[in-house]
């Protein structure tokens, strides 16, 4: 379980070719967001080459950089029973996360089914005035730490919206 401040920055990348990704440890992420009074709730299913877990999370935003976020893993009966909370406005975000350390940080590329060479890199942070630099094989379209678009609670909404259409870059 986590209970803490994240605080993170987002860039929209060109995707690293395979050998770099292949660096890190994969997950394949099936992501639902539910009802909430305030903040965000979320669960994701997990699967990885030790197995499937099943994480609860809810997040309070501070700032554009930084959140209040809780989480803990949870059995699959209480993943399926939180399913019936999904957002009726929201579909669930299918991606491969790739979680490759860096430079005394991890950073975590999440490739999507609708993009073909894009990706979202996002780069966990001690505060935020954390410095970092990220490879040279990495090559940043933007940064879209402050865009709404590029949040996991908007591109659910966006995909719910527009089921064939790809998240504009």
């Amino acid at each position: 379980m986590t209970d803490g401040i994240e605080t993170e920055r987002k860039y929209l990348i060109r995707l690293p070719e395979e050998g770099f990704l292949a660096r890190g440890e994969k997950w394949e992420i099936t992501q639902t967001y539910l009802t909430a009074a305030h903040g965000n709730r979320r669960v994701r299913e997990v699967k990885t080459d030790e197995g499937t877990k099943y994480i609860y999370t809810e997040k309070h935003r501070l700032s554009v950089l930084s959140c209040r976020e809780e989480e803990r893993e949870i059995t699959r009966d209480a993943y399926l029973a939180l399913l019936a909370e999904a957002r009726a406005d929201s579909a669930p975000i299918q991606k491969t996360r790739y979680r490759i350390p860096y430079g005394g940080h991890m950073l975590e590329i999440d490739r999507f089914p609708f993009w073909s060479d894009t990706a979202l890199l996002e780069v966990e942070l001690a505060d935020e005035n954390d410095l970092f630099s990220l490879p040279d094989t990495v090559t940043v379209l933007r940064e879209v730490s402050g865009d709404p678009l590029y949040k996991n609670t908007n591109i659910a909404r966006y995909l719910k919206a527009h089921p064939d259409e790809a998240l504009p870059q």
